[in-house]
């Protein structure tokens, strides 16, 4: 059973480093919507206590007005702070759970990073979401949207591309800190230009970066399903807190 005193704060500094554009309550379920960007976390219902699970199918079908009036299909995103009645809900309902995430902090001093070379964050936003758009291979659809995000971020932030004179952008990250802690964010190399060091590269430079800036504990989020990029971070010296992943109606 994972410390959910250390969930908590996680949970905390990761909706600070990646707002979304409207938060409502209902109890402790933190209700995020954003127009213009897709992501599940910008797009979810996040349970925040165990013991709060009242009137639960009343809530979901409020949820469910409130996504529909931003055109989103419902999405629960349950880490260790969700009620376990919610989940025996869902569960019965049959919704799919999916994008299974983990969570690993690891201590800056103690992890694997002072190898390569050293990168300053860009200052421009715009190429910064054209590099990630880019690396990541989206629709450039997104860009208003993504920069919208970026550019919300209250803690500070640094965008970090790792460019080749012959390719571009290879890859890119994100990283906001916030006191103690160094979040990385938007991690990606491009699928052509992988396993050739550029991810260890990119990362191992935004955290020198944090560490400067006086960060002590470095975080990151990962779909356990990228094995590559789960090895990668626990060769760095990360190792996993807790895990989360979203719920939604079957068919969707």
């Amino acid at each position: 059973m994972p410390n959910l005193a250390i969930v908590r704060r996680l949970e905390a500094v990761g909706f600070r480093a990646w707002p979304a554009a409207s938060i409502q309550y209902d109890g402790s379920w933190q209700i995020r919507l954003t127009a213009g960007h897709p992501s599940k976390r910008l797009n979810s219902v996040n349970p925040l206590d165990p013991s709060d699970h009242n009137d639960i199918e009343a809530r979901v079908e409020r949820a469910q007005r409130r996504f529909g009036s931003y055109d989103r299909p419902l999405v629960f995103r349950q880490s260790p702070l969700a009620p376990p009645p919610l989940e025996s809900y869902l569960d019965a309902l049959g919704w799919r759970r999916f994008g299974e995430t983990i969570v690993m902090t690891g201590a800056i001093d103690s992890l694997n990073i002072n190898r390569g070379l050293d990168h300053l964050p860009l200052r421009d936003v715009g190429r910064y979401v054209d590099a990630s758009l880019s690396v990541h291979g989206r629709a450039q659809s997104l860009k208003p949207g993504l920069t919208e995000v970026l550019s919300a971020i209250q803690p500070p932030s640094g965008l970090f591309v790792i460019e080749r004179e012959d390719a571009g952008p290879v890859s890119t990250a994100l990283c906001v800190h916030d006191n103690d802690l160094a979040g990385l964010f938007e991690l990606a190399t491009r699928s052509d230009m992988r396993r050739s060091g550029h991810g260890r590269e990119v990362v191992t430079a935004a955290l020198r970066w944090a560490r400067h800036r006086g960060a002590e504990t470095a975080w990151l989020q990962v779909e356990s399903e990228n094995t590559a990029a789960v090895a990668l971070y626990q060769g760095l010296g990360f190792g996993e807190v807790y895990r989360y992943a979203y719920r939604q109606k079957p068919g969707f």
